[in-house]
C-alpha cells in the first residue's frame, strides 16, 4: 500500500523516464552477456549500454557493427529494444495490461496521455490498440516487400533480414544486420540502385515518421467511406513533411550529383543517383539508414541534413527531433509577426497561445541543449584532427538529438566520455526536452508560475 502511494506521488513524466532508463539498463545487461556477442568480439559494458540506448531511443548510432559483432541472440535483443522504443514504453505496458486482463487505472491513463502527447484521457486505450494494429500491418508489409529481394539473395536467412529491417525502418531506428554480407558499417549502400529496397524503406520511414495519429487518419475506413477530408492536424503534418522532403531533395541533387565521392561516383548508375538523392532527402527525418557516405558529402549538404535532423519527424510517431508541427507553428508565428497580425491562424482557425508558447519553448530548449552538448564534444574531440572536424562532430550531435543515426564515421572512434555525452543526447532526443524539464521541475515553482504580475516592456530587436 505504501509503495503504491509512493509511486503515485511521481509525476507521469518521471515514470516515463524511469521506464526508459530501466529498459536501457536491462538491454545493456543482456547485450553484455557472452551469448550476445561473437566469440572474438567481446565488448565493454559502456559499448553495450551505448548500443542499448541507441536501440531504445531508436537512433541507430553504433560503436560496433551490429551484424558482425552481435550473435543472433544479441540482434534479437536489439530488435526487441527497437520495437519497444519505437512504440513507446507505455504502449507496451498497456498491451501487457490488456493481455493479462488488468484494468487501466486513472493514474496509468495519465501516464499514457503524457507519453502519447494527447490532450485528454478519453479514448487512450482505443488509441493504443490502433497504434499496435498499424505497427503490425506496416511491419508485415515491409517484411513481405523486403523478402522479395532478400530471400532470393540470402535464402532462409533473408526472412530474418526482412523482418529485422522492416521493424528497424518503421521505427526509424536505422539499425542493420548486413555487415557480414555487405561490409561493416555499410548500412544500405549495397542497395543504392535497388528500387524495391529503396521504395520499401522510404515508405516505412515516412509512415513511421508521420505519427500514428496521421497514419490512422489517412487509412481510416470511416473517413474514406464518408468522403471526409483529413483533419487539419494531418494536413499540417503532411504539408510540412512534403516541404521538408522537397527542400532536402533539391539540395541533395544540386550539391551531390557532382560529388565524385557520393552520387557523382563512377560506380553509381542513373538509378543509383535518383534513388540515392531521394533516400538522402528522406533519411534525415530520423531514419538513420544510408546509401551514400555521409562523411564524404559536401559541407552544404551536411548543413541541410543537420537542419532536417534537428526538425525530425512528427509528434506521436517513432522519430525524434523537435517535430514538424513545432517548426511549422514557430514559422507561422514569425510570419504573423512580420505581417503585423495579432493572432496566428491556419485555415480559418486561430492557433492556441499555449501551443505557440510550447512550440517556441521546445525550439529554444533544443537549440540551447544541442549547442551546449556540441560544445562539450568539440572540447573533448576537437583536438584529435582527422575526421574529428567541427562539422563532423556537429553532425554527430544533431544526429543523436534527432534520434536519426546518420554518422559521418566518427562514432566508433569516440572516447568514453564522448560516448556518454552522445548517450545523454540520444535519451534527451527520444523522451523530449519538455518531458525532462517537467520531470525535474520544482512543483512549487510551477504553481507559482500561474501568478500574474504587472506588465513591463523592454526594447527588443
Amino acid at each position: 500500500m505504501d509503495k503504491r502511494l509512493h509511486t503515485n506521488k511521481l509525476h507521469p513524466t518521471q515514470i516515463i523516464i524511469a521506464g526508459y532508463l530501466a529498459l536501457i539498463l536491462l538491454g545493456a545487461v543482456l547485450l553484455s552477456l557472452p551469448i550476445a556477442t561473437a566469440q572474438d568480439k567481446d565488448i565493454s559494458f559502456l559499448d553495450a549500454c551505448f548500443t542499448s540506448t541507441s536501440a531504445v531511443c531508436v537512433t541507430g548510432l553504433v560503436v560496433v557493427d551490429t551484424g558482425t559483432v552481435f550473435t543472433l541472440f544479441g540482434q534479437i535483443v536489439i530488435l526487441f529494444l527497437i520495437q519497444i522504443g519505437g512504440l513507446g514504453f507505455m504502449t507496451i505496458m498497456t498491451l501487457v495490461f490488456i493481455l493479462v486482463g488488468k484494468r487501466i487505472t486513472l493514474s496509468e491513463r495519465m501516464i499514457i496521455k503524457e507519453a502519447l502527447n494527447e490532450f485528454n484521457l478519453s479514448g487512450l486505450v482505443k488509441m493504443i490498440l490502433k497504434i499496435l494494429i498499424v505497427t503490425l500491418l506496416m511491419e508485415l508489409f515491409g517484411a513481405l516487400a523486403f523478402s522479395t529481394r532478400f530471400v532470393p539473395m540470402y535464402g532462409l536467412k533473408g526472412i530474418y533480414y526482412s523482418v529485422f529491417h522492416s521493424v528497424s525502418a518503421f521505427c526509424n531506428a536505422g539499425f542493420d544486420v548486413l555487415g557480414r554480407v555487405s561490409g561493416e558499417f555499410s548500412s544500405m549502400s549495397a542497395f543504392i540502385s535497388d528500387p524495391v529496397v529503396n521504395l520499401t524503406l522510404i515508405f516505412l520511414i515516412v509512415m513511421g515518421g508521420l505519427g500514428f495519429v496521421v497514419v490512422t487518419d489517412i487509412f481510416s475506413l470511416k473517413r474514406i467511406r464518408s468522403r471526409q477530408k483529413l483533419t487539419r492536424y494531418s494536413r499540417l503534418v503532411l504539408a510540412t513533411t512534403a516541404i521538408l522532403i522537397g527542400a532536402g531533395l533539391i539540395s541533395v541533387f544540386l550539391l551531390e550529383l557532382s560529388n565524385g565521392k557520393t552520387l557523382g561516383a563512377d560506380g553509381v548508375d542513373a538509378a543509383g543517383k535518383i534513388f540515392g538523392g531521394i533516400f538522402q532527402a528522406i533519411t534525415p527525418r530520423t531514419a538513420g539508414f544510408s546509401t551514400i557516405d555521409q562523411g564524404a558529402m559536401m559541407p552544404a549538404t551536411k548543413l541541410i541534413t543537420i537542419v532536417l535532423m534537428f526538425i525530425g519527424a512528427s509528434p506521436a510517431g517513432t522519430g525524434g527531433g523537435i517535430k514538424t508541427t513545432t517548426i511549422a507553428v514557430v514559422l507561422m508565428y514569425v510570419f504573423s509577426g512580420i505581417r503585423g497580425r495579432k493572432d496566428v491562424t491556419l485555415k480559418s482557425r486561430r492557433i492556441a497561445e499555449e501551443t505557440i508558447k510550447r512550440a517556441i519553448t521546445i525550439t529554444v530548449l533544443g537549440i540551447v541543449f544541442i549547442l551546449g552538448a556540441s560544445f562539450i564534444l568539440i572540447a573533448i574531440e576537437g583536438q584529435r584532427g582527422g575526421l574529428f572536424t567541427f562539422e563532423n562532430i556537429f553532425f554527430e550531435a544533431f544526429s543523436a538529438f534527432g534520434t536519426v543515426g546518420l554518422s559521418s564515421g566518427i562514432t566508433p572512434m569516440l572516447s568514453g566520455a564522448s560516448r556518454v555525452i552522445i548517450m545523454i543526447i540520444m535519451f534527451a532526443g527520444r523522451v523530449g526536452l519538455m518531458t525532462l524539464t517537467l520531470a525535474f521541475a520544482n512543483r512549487s515553482q510551477m504553481h507559482a508560475a500561474n501568478i500574474r504580475y504587472p506588465e513591463e516592456r523592454f526594447m527588443v530587436g
